[in-house]
């Protein structure tokens, strides 16, 4: 019987030349969906392990970082022997345009899943010119 759900592998992110992590944890790039609305950018972020509290997101410019740690779930007096899903943190960054209101950017996180609203600035929003007849 053939699976119809299709295997995803985590992707473990590149640490560029120079950057020392502080953790020694692995970190993944969370796989992420951008949508779009009238008004808003919305973009899910699927990070399991990740709640409100283990989960940082930074705006410096014009670049937004969503960063999650990750505890391993070990029971009290075991020990790990096999793991066949890598346990790290997730980190992606996201460089912003001048179309996104910053100051009423939301976050959200259920469930390992990370929502966040992005607001379009009133000079990026779409609107209607009326056409007169002369």
């Amino acid at each position: 019987m053939e699976s119809t759900t299709k295997d995803v592998q985590k992707k473990e992110a590149e640490v560029k030349e120079g950057v020392e992590r502080t953790r020694s944890k692995k970190l993944y790039t969370p796989p992420v969906d951008i949508t779009e609305e009238k008004d808003s950018l919305f973009l899910i972020a699927d990070m399991p392990g990740v709640d409100e509290h283990s989960v940082d997101i930074t705006l410096e410019k014009n670049v937004l970082t969503i960063y999650g740690r990750v505890e391993p779930d070990v029971p009290e007096n075991h020990r790990l022997v096999s793991a066949e899903y890598g346990i790290g943190d997730y980190q992606r960054t996201f460089t912003l345009s001048d179309e996104i209101d910053r100051e009423k950017i939301q976050a959200s996180v259920k469930n390992g899943v990370l929502r966040l609203t992005l607001p379009k600035a009133e000079a990026a929003k779409t609107r209607k010119i009326p056409v007169n007849a002369e």
